[in-house]
Protein backbone atom coordinates (compact mmCIF):
# COMPACT_ATOMS: atom_id res chain seq x y z
CA UNK A 1 0.00 0.00 0.00
CA UNK A 2 2.60 2.18 1.09
CA UNK A 3 4.70 1.75 -2.03
CA UNK A 4 1.98 2.39 -4.43
CA UNK A 5 0.59 5.74 -2.86
CA UNK A 6 4.61 7.12 -2.98
CA UNK A 7 4.50 6.43 -6.34
CA UNK A 8 1.20 7.66 -6.97
CA UNK A 9 2.77 10.87 -5.43
CA UNK A 10 5.56 10.64 -7.12
CA UNK A 11 3.50 10.83 -10.34
CA UNK A 12 1.66 14.00 -8.97
CA UNK A 13 5.12 16.08 -7.87
CA UNK A 14 6.71 15.13 -11.68
CA UNK A 15 3.29 15.90 -13.34
CA UNK A 16 3.54 19.48 -11.41
CA UNK A 17 7.30 19.85 -11.97
CA UNK A 18 7.40 18.03 -15.61
CA UNK A 19 11.44 18.13 -15.08
CA UNK A 20 13.91 16.32 -13.74
CA UNK A 21 17.09 17.85 -13.85
CA UNK A 22 17.38 19.21 -17.22
CA UNK A 23 15.01 16.62 -18.56
CA UNK A 24 12.01 17.52 -19.66
CA UNK A 25 9.21 14.80 -19.55
CA UNK A 26 6.05 14.66 -21.03
CA UNK A 27 2.67 13.71 -18.99
CA UNK A 28 2.26 10.54 -20.72
CA UNK A 29 5.86 9.60 -19.82
CA UNK A 30 5.37 10.26 -16.56
CA UNK A 31 2.50 8.27 -15.68
CA UNK A 32 4.39 5.76 -18.09
CA UNK A 33 6.97 5.81 -15.53
CA UNK A 34 4.19 5.74 -12.58
CA UNK A 35 2.61 2.35 -14.00
CA UNK A 36 5.86 0.77 -14.67
CA UNK A 37 7.13 1.35 -11.10
CA UNK A 38 3.95 -0.25 -10.05
CA UNK A 39 4.60 -3.29 -11.90
CA UNK A 40 8.18 -3.43 -11.14
CA UNK A 41 7.47 -3.36 -7.05
CA UNK A 42 5.37 -6.14 -7.58
CA UNK A 43 2.45 -4.20 -6.27
CA UNK A 44 0.48 -4.99 -9.63
CA UNK A 45 1.12 -8.72 -11.59
CA UNK A 46 1.16 -8.46 -15.09
CA UNK A 47 -1.88 -10.14 -15.19
CA UNK A 48 -3.62 -7.91 -13.52
CA UNK A 49 -2.19 -4.49 -14.98
CA UNK A 50 -3.87 -6.13 -18.55
CA UNK A 51 -6.87 -6.58 -17.17
CA UNK A 52 -7.15 -3.30 -15.81
CA UNK A 53 -6.56 -1.42 -19.50
CA UNK A 54 -10.04 -0.51 -20.35
CA UNK A 55 -10.05 -1.43 -24.12
CA UNK A 56 -13.34 0.04 -24.51
CA UNK A 57 -11.90 3.49 -23.90
CA UNK A 58 -8.89 2.78 -25.89
CA UNK A 59 -10.81 1.57 -29.03
CA UNK A 60 -13.18 5.23 -28.57
CA UNK A 61 -10.52 6.80 -28.51
CA UNK A 62 -8.76 5.55 -31.57
CA UNK A 63 -11.40 6.15 -33.75
CA UNK A 64 -12.12 9.25 -32.17
CA UNK A 65 -8.63 10.78 -32.69
CA UNK A 66 -8.53 8.84 -36.69
CA UNK A 67 -11.74 11.13 -37.00
CA UNK A 68 -9.87 14.26 -35.81
CA UNK A 69 -6.82 13.90 -37.47
CA UNK A 70 -8.94 13.17 -41.17
CA UNK A 71 -10.88 16.46 -40.09
CA UNK A 72 -7.69 18.63 -39.33
CA UNK A 73 -5.59 17.04 -42.16
CA UNK A 74 -8.22 18.04 -44.86
CA UNK A 75 -8.82 21.44 -44.05
CA UNK A 76 -12.47 20.34 -42.92
CA UNK A 77 -11.98 21.21 -39.44
CA UNK A 78 -10.78 24.90 -40.12
CA UNK A 79 -13.67 25.18 -42.04
CA UNK A 80 -15.90 24.23 -39.65
CA UNK A 81 -13.99 26.32 -37.50
CA UNK A 82 -14.52 29.52 -39.52
CA UNK A 83 -18.27 28.93 -39.73
CA UNK A 84 -18.73 28.45 -35.65
CA UNK A 85 -16.61 31.24 -34.83
CA UNK A 86 -17.26 33.97 -37.68
CA UNK A 87 -19.74 36.06 -35.77
CA UNK A 88 -17.55 36.20 -32.54
CA UNK A 89 -16.47 39.37 -33.37
CA UNK A 90 -14.19 40.25 -29.59
CA UNK A 91 -11.82 37.83 -27.41
CA UNK A 92 -14.70 37.52 -24.87
CA UNK A 93 -17.34 36.02 -27.80
CA UNK A 94 -14.16 33.35 -28.51
CA UNK A 95 -13.74 32.59 -25.25
CA UNK A 96 -18.06 32.57 -24.70
CA UNK A 97 -18.67 30.32 -27.90
CA UNK A 98 -15.75 28.44 -26.44
CA UNK A 99 -17.19 28.00 -23.21
CA UNK A 100 -21.11 27.70 -24.00
CA UNK A 101 -21.12 25.88 -27.74
CA UNK A 102 -18.51 23.31 -27.30
CA UNK A 103 -19.42 22.70 -23.67
CA UNK A 104 -23.25 22.22 -24.19
CA UNK A 105 -21.51 20.43 -27.25
CA UNK A 106 -19.50 17.97 -25.03
CA UNK A 107 -22.98 16.97 -23.12
CA UNK A 108 -24.05 14.84 -26.46
CA UNK A 109 -20.89 14.26 -27.81
CA UNK A 110 -18.57 12.98 -24.89
CA UNK A 111 -15.89 15.67 -23.16
CA UNK A 112 -13.35 13.11 -24.51
CA UNK A 113 -14.55 13.90 -28.21
CA UNK A 114 -14.85 17.57 -28.04
CA UNK A 115 -10.80 17.90 -26.22
CA UNK A 116 -9.95 15.71 -29.13
CA UNK A 117 -11.45 17.92 -31.83
CA UNK A 118 -11.39 21.71 -29.99
CA UNK A 119 -7.87 21.56 -29.51
CA UNK A 120 -6.67 22.08 -33.16
CA UNK A 121 -9.74 24.56 -33.33
CA UNK A 122 -8.51 26.96 -30.41
CA UNK A 123 -4.81 26.69 -31.62
CA UNK A 124 -6.33 27.81 -34.82
CA UNK A 125 -7.93 30.72 -33.64
CA UNK A 126 -4.99 31.92 -31.25
CA UNK A 127 -2.57 31.48 -34.04
CA UNK A 128 -5.30 33.46 -36.56
CA UNK A 129 -6.10 36.42 -34.29
CA UNK A 130 -2.86 36.62 -31.98
CA UNK A 131 -4.71 35.08 -28.66
CA UNK A 132 -2.68 33.80 -26.22
CA UNK A 133 -3.35 30.03 -26.52
CA UNK A 134 -3.01 29.35 -22.91
CA UNK A 135 -6.65 31.21 -22.37
CA UNK A 136 -8.25 29.25 -25.26
CA UNK A 137 -6.80 25.67 -24.11
CA UNK A 138 -8.09 26.65 -20.21
CA UNK A 139 -11.37 27.80 -21.96
CA UNK A 140 -11.48 24.43 -23.98
CA UNK A 141 -10.72 22.34 -20.66
CA UNK A 142 -13.48 24.05 -18.18
CA UNK A 143 -16.33 23.94 -20.99
CA UNK A 144 -15.84 20.27 -21.96
CA UNK A 145 -15.43 19.36 -17.99
CA UNK A 146 -18.34 21.53 -17.18
CA UNK A 147 -20.61 21.28 -19.73
CA UNK A 148 -20.93 17.72 -20.29
CA UNK A 149 -22.28 17.50 -16.77
CA UNK A 150 -25.50 17.96 -17.58
CA UNK A 151 -26.26 14.59 -19.72
CA UNK A 152 -25.54 11.01 -18.80
CA UNK A 153 -23.55 10.39 -21.99
CA UNK A 154 -21.57 13.31 -21.59
CA UNK A 155 -18.85 11.33 -19.43
CA UNK A 156 -18.19 7.72 -18.67
CA UNK A 157 -18.88 8.42 -14.95
CA UNK A 158 -21.99 9.84 -16.22
CA UNK A 159 -23.68 7.38 -17.85
CA UNK A 160 -22.35 4.41 -15.10
CA UNK A 161 -24.44 6.44 -12.45
CA UNK A 162 -27.58 6.51 -14.94
CA UNK A 163 -27.38 2.71 -15.16
CA UNK A 164 -26.69 1.61 -12.27
CA UNK A 165 -28.88 4.19 -10.19
CA UNK A 166 -31.72 2.80 -11.15
CA UNK A 167 -33.14 6.31 -12.53
CA UNK A 168 -36.18 5.83 -15.02
CA UNK A 169 -35.55 8.71 -17.48
CA UNK A 170 -31.66 9.56 -17.21
CA UNK A 171 -31.62 12.29 -19.45
CA UNK A 172 -34.93 14.33 -18.15
CA UNK A 173 -33.45 13.80 -14.50
CA UNK A 174 -29.86 15.51 -15.35
CA UNK A 175 -31.35 18.26 -17.39
CA UNK A 176 -33.87 18.91 -14.54
CA UNK A 177 -31.43 18.92 -11.74
CA UNK A 178 -28.26 20.09 -13.66
CA UNK A 179 -28.94 22.18 -16.81
CA UNK A 180 -29.32 25.56 -14.91
CA UNK A 181 -26.65 25.07 -12.15
CA UNK A 182 -24.43 23.86 -15.54
CA UNK A 183 -25.06 27.36 -17.34
CA UNK A 184 -24.34 29.51 -14.02
CA UNK A 185 -20.91 27.32 -13.98
CA UNK A 186 -19.96 27.91 -17.52
CA UNK A 187 -20.75 31.71 -17.07
CA UNK A 188 -18.52 31.59 -13.56
CA UNK A 189 -16.08 29.97 -15.56
CA UNK A 190 -15.94 32.68 -18.09
CA UNK A 191 -15.71 35.55 -15.11
CA UNK A 192 -12.48 33.45 -13.69
CA UNK A 193 -11.06 33.59 -17.55
CA UNK A 194 -11.63 37.00 -17.61
CA UNK A 195 -10.05 37.86 -14.32
CA UNK A 196 -6.84 35.72 -14.70
CA UNK A 197 -5.59 36.65 -18.54
CA UNK A 198 -7.51 40.16 -18.16
CA UNK A 199 -4.53 41.51 -20.17
CA UNK A 200 -5.23 39.46 -22.91
CA UNK A 201 -8.77 40.33 -23.22
CA UNK A 202 -7.94 43.01 -26.19
CA UNK A 203 -10.71 45.47 -27.44
CA UNK A 204 -9.38 45.02 -31.42
CA UNK A 205 -12.25 43.66 -33.41
CA UNK A 206 -11.71 40.01 -34.85
CA UNK A 207 -12.20 39.42 -38.60
CA UNK A 208 -12.55 35.87 -39.31
CA UNK A 209 -11.31 34.26 -42.61
CA UNK A 210 -12.41 31.41 -44.56
CA UNK A 211 -10.24 28.60 -44.79
CA UNK A 212 -9.79 26.55 -47.69
CA UNK A 213 -10.39 22.90 -47.85
CA UNK A 214 -6.88 21.43 -49.08
CA UNK A 215 -8.12 17.71 -49.57
CA UNK A 216 -11.79 17.69 -50.92
CA UNK A 217 -12.22 13.83 -51.03
CA UNK A 218 -10.67 13.32 -47.31
CA UNK A 219 -12.84 16.27 -46.40
CA UNK A 220 -15.84 14.71 -47.76
CA UNK A 221 -14.74 11.28 -46.44
CA UNK A 222 -14.47 12.85 -42.68
CA UNK A 223 -17.48 14.63 -43.13
CA UNK A 224 -19.05 11.33 -43.27
CA UNK A 225 -17.62 10.20 -39.89
CA UNK A 226 -18.44 13.09 -38.21
CA UNK A 227 -21.95 12.65 -39.60
CA UNK A 228 -22.49 9.09 -38.45
CA UNK A 229 -20.85 10.04 -34.80
CA UNK A 230 -23.86 12.24 -34.70
CA UNK A 231 -26.49 10.19 -36.16
CA UNK A 232 -25.42 7.41 -33.67
CA UNK A 233 -25.20 9.31 -30.91
CA UNK A 234 -28.72 10.48 -31.34
CA UNK A 235 -29.45 6.68 -31.72
CA UNK A 236 -27.85 6.19 -28.58
CA UNK A 237 -30.48 9.13 -27.13
CA UNK A 238 -33.24 7.57 -28.42
CA UNK A 239 -32.65 4.14 -26.99
CA UNK A 240 -31.53 5.05 -23.52
CA UNK A 241 -34.62 7.54 -23.18
CA UNK A 242 -37.16 4.55 -24.77
CA UNK A 243 -35.22 1.78 -22.82
CA UNK A 244 -34.06 -0.16 -25.48
CA UNK A 245 -30.27 0.20 -23.97
CA UNK A 246 -31.42 -2.79 -21.49
CA UNK A 247 -31.47 -4.68 -24.75
CA UNK A 248 -28.44 -3.43 -26.54
CA UNK A 249 -25.98 -0.77 -25.39
CA UNK A 250 -24.95 1.14 -27.84
CA UNK A 251 -21.76 1.78 -26.72
CA UNK A 252 -19.76 4.75 -27.43
CA UNK A 253 -16.77 3.00 -28.36
CA UNK A 254 -19.01 1.22 -31.43
CA UNK A 255 -20.02 4.42 -32.12
CA UNK A 256 -16.16 5.61 -32.93
CA UNK A 257 -15.09 2.84 -34.51
CA UNK A 258 -18.00 2.72 -36.91
CA UNK A 259 -17.70 6.64 -37.63
CA UNK A 260 -14.14 5.81 -38.56
CA UNK A 261 -14.97 3.09 -41.01
CA UNK A 262 -15.26 5.59 -44.12
CA UNK A 263 -11.29 7.83 -43.39
CA UNK A 264 -9.85 3.78 -42.45
CA UNK A 265 -11.59 2.04 -45.37
CA UNK A 266 -11.76 4.45 -48.40
CA UNK A 267 -8.66 7.65 -47.62
CA UNK A 268 -5.55 7.01 -49.77
CA UNK A 269 -4.11 8.92 -46.61
CA UNK A 270 -4.87 6.36 -43.89
CA UNK A 271 -1.29 5.24 -43.83
CA UNK A 272 -0.51 9.35 -42.97
CA UNK A 273 -3.65 9.58 -40.74
CA UNK A 274 -2.98 7.15 -38.49
CA UNK A 275 0.97 8.36 -38.44
CA UNK A 276 0.56 11.32 -37.14
CA UNK A 277 -2.49 10.87 -34.57
CA UNK A 278 -1.84 10.99 -31.16
CA UNK A 279 -0.51 8.14 -29.96
CA UNK A 280 1.10 9.09 -26.60
CA UNK A 281 -2.30 10.03 -25.24
CA UNK A 282 -3.12 6.20 -25.61
CA UNK A 283 0.17 5.38 -23.95
CA UNK A 284 -0.83 7.49 -21.15
CA UNK A 285 -4.22 5.80 -21.10
CA UNK A 286 -2.60 2.55 -20.65
CA UNK A 287 -0.41 3.14 -18.13
CA UNK A 288 -3.29 5.42 -15.97
CA UNK A 289 -5.50 2.31 -15.69
CA UNK A 290 -2.78 0.39 -14.67
CA UNK A 291 -1.37 2.98 -11.81
CA UNK A 292 -5.33 3.04 -10.78
CA UNK A 293 -6.06 -0.45 -10.39
CA UNK A 294 -2.73 -0.38 -8.43
CA UNK A 295 -4.11 2.42 -6.15
CA UNK A 296 -7.67 0.97 -5.76
CA UNK A 297 -6.51 -2.78 -4.77
CA UNK A 298 -4.41 -1.23 -2.13
CA UNK A 299 -7.37 -0.37 -0.73
CA UNK A 300 -6.63 2.77 1.37
CA UNK A 301 -9.24 5.33 -0.04
CA UNK A 302 -11.71 2.80 0.30
CA UNK A 303 -10.86 2.45 3.37
CA UNK A 304 -10.89 6.02 4.41
CA UNK A 305 -14.59 6.35 3.49
CA UNK A 306 -15.83 3.23 4.94
CA UNK A 307 -14.43 3.75 8.56
CA UNK A 308 -15.53 7.37 8.35
CA UNK A 309 -18.11 8.75 10.73
CA UNK A 310 -19.51 11.45 8.77
CA UNK A 311 -22.92 10.68 6.70
CA UNK A 312 -21.29 10.58 3.12
CA UNK A 313 -24.38 10.46 1.47
CA UNK A 314 -25.18 13.93 2.09
CA UNK A 315 -24.77 16.28 -0.94
CA UNK A 316 -22.42 18.54 0.49
CA UNK A 317 -20.37 15.94 1.27
CA UNK A 318 -20.85 13.72 -1.77
CA UNK A 319 -19.49 16.68 -4.14
CA UNK A 320 -16.45 17.46 -1.65
CA UNK A 321 -15.66 13.56 -1.47
CA UNK A 322 -15.67 13.00 -5.06
CA UNK A 323 -14.40 15.92 -6.44
CA UNK A 324 -11.31 15.35 -3.92
CA UNK A 325 -10.64 11.51 -4.14
CA UNK A 326 -11.46 11.93 -8.27
CA UNK A 327 -7.72 13.25 -7.90
CA UNK A 328 -6.18 10.45 -6.78
CA UNK A 329 -8.46 7.44 -8.07
CA UNK A 330 -9.51 8.60 -11.06
CA UNK A 331 -13.72 9.47 -11.53
CA UNK A 332 -15.06 6.33 -12.63
CA UNK A 333 -13.36 4.18 -9.74
CA UNK A 334 -14.67 6.73 -7.47
CA UNK A 335 -17.81 6.27 -9.11
CA UNK A 336 -17.77 2.55 -8.73
CA UNK A 337 -16.84 2.93 -5.14
CA UNK A 338 -19.44 5.14 -4.32
CA UNK A 339 -22.86 4.18 -6.12
CA UNK A 340 -23.46 0.88 -4.03
CA UNK A 341 -22.86 3.52 -0.22
CA UNK A 342 -25.88 6.10 -2.03
CA UNK A 343 -27.91 2.43 -3.24
CA UNK A 344 -27.80 1.56 0.40
CA UNK A 345 -28.51 4.62 1.92
CA UNK A 346 -31.82 4.74 -0.11
CA UNK A 347 -30.79 8.40 -1.28
CA UNK A 348 -33.12 10.02 -3.83
CA UNK A 349 -31.88 11.27 -7.80
CA UNK A 350 -30.56 14.63 -6.29
CA UNK A 351 -27.43 12.37 -4.55
CA UNK A 352 -26.97 10.46 -7.73
CA UNK A 353 -26.47 13.64 -9.95
CA UNK A 354 -24.59 15.50 -7.26
CA UNK A 355 -22.25 12.31 -7.30
CA UNK A 356 -21.98 13.33 -11.51
CA UNK A 357 -21.96 16.90 -10.84
CA UNK A 358 -18.75 16.65 -8.07
CA UNK A 359 -16.64 13.38 -10.28
CA UNK A 360 -17.28 15.50 -13.13
CA UNK A 361 -16.48 19.23 -12.22
CA UNK A 362 -13.44 17.63 -10.31
CA UNK A 363 -11.61 17.99 -13.51
CA UNK A 364 -11.64 21.45 -13.86
CA UNK A 365 -9.24 21.49 -9.99
CA UNK A 366 -5.83 19.60 -11.79
CA UNK A 367 -4.61 18.23 -14.93
CA UNK A 368 -5.25 15.48 -13.84
CA UNK A 369 -8.96 15.62 -12.48
CA UNK A 370 -10.30 14.56 -16.11
CA UNK A 371 -8.80 12.71 -19.53
CA UNK A 372 -10.23 15.48 -21.41
CA UNK A 373 -7.42 17.86 -19.75
CA UNK A 374 -4.64 15.12 -20.42
CA UNK A 375 -5.85 15.05 -24.45
CA UNK A 376 -6.06 18.86 -24.82
CA UNK A 377 -2.45 19.58 -23.11
CA UNK A 378 -1.12 16.75 -25.01
CA UNK A 379 -2.28 17.62 -28.34
CA UNK A 380 -1.39 21.51 -27.71
CA UNK A 381 2.18 20.14 -26.85
CA UNK A 382 2.39 18.05 -30.18
CA UNK A 383 1.08 20.69 -32.19
CA UNK A 384 2.02 23.90 -31.40
CA UNK A 385 4.30 23.18 -28.18
CA UNK A 386 2.09 25.78 -25.95
CA UNK A 387 1.73 23.34 -22.94
CA UNK A 388 0.18 24.17 -19.34
CA UNK A 389 1.93 23.72 -16.13
CA UNK A 390 0.40 21.71 -13.26
CA UNK A 391 0.18 25.19 -11.08
CA UNK A 392 -0.94 27.47 -13.50
CA UNK A 393 -4.12 25.47 -14.38
CA UNK A 394 -4.52 24.48 -10.52
CA UNK A 395 -4.28 28.38 -9.61
CA UNK A 396 -7.37 28.87 -11.66
CA UNK A 397 -9.11 25.41 -11.45
CA UNK A 398 -9.02 25.37 -7.53
CA UNK A 399 -11.17 28.47 -6.91
CA UNK A 400 -12.92 27.92 -9.86
CA UNK A 401 -14.20 24.52 -8.64
CA UNK A 402 -14.79 25.43 -5.37
CA UNK A 403 -17.43 28.12 -6.51
CA UNK A 404 -18.60 25.24 -8.88
CA UNK A 405 -19.45 22.90 -5.65
CA UNK A 406 -21.47 25.70 -3.99
CA UNK A 407 -22.99 26.40 -6.78
CA UNK A 408 -24.03 22.40 -7.62
CA UNK A 409 -24.69 22.12 -3.52
CA UNK A 410 -27.33 25.82 -3.77
CA UNK A 411 -29.60 23.95 -6.79
CA UNK A 412 -29.34 20.40 -5.60
CA UNK A 413 -29.19 19.93 -2.27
Amino acid sequence: MIITLVILAIVFFLTAVRQVGNVKLDIWQIMSLGAAGVILTGQISIASAIKAVNVDVLLFLFGMFLIGQALEMSGYLSHLSYRFFKTAGSVDLVVLYILFGMGFASAFLMNDTLAIIGTPVVLLLAKDHHINPKLLLMSLAFAVTTGSVISPIGNPQNLLIALESGMQNPFIEFMNHLLLPTAINLLVAYIFLRIAYRKNFISTVLSHSKQAISDQKLAGLSRISLALVMLLVCIKILMTITGLVEHFDLKLTYIALVAAIPVLIFSERRKEVLKNMDWHTLIFFVAMFVLMESVWDSGFFQNIISSSEIDISKVPMILTISVTLSQLISNVPLVALYIPILLHANVSTGEFVALAAGSTIAGNLSILGAASNVIIIQNAERRSNVSLGFFEFASIGIPLTVVQIFVYWYFIG
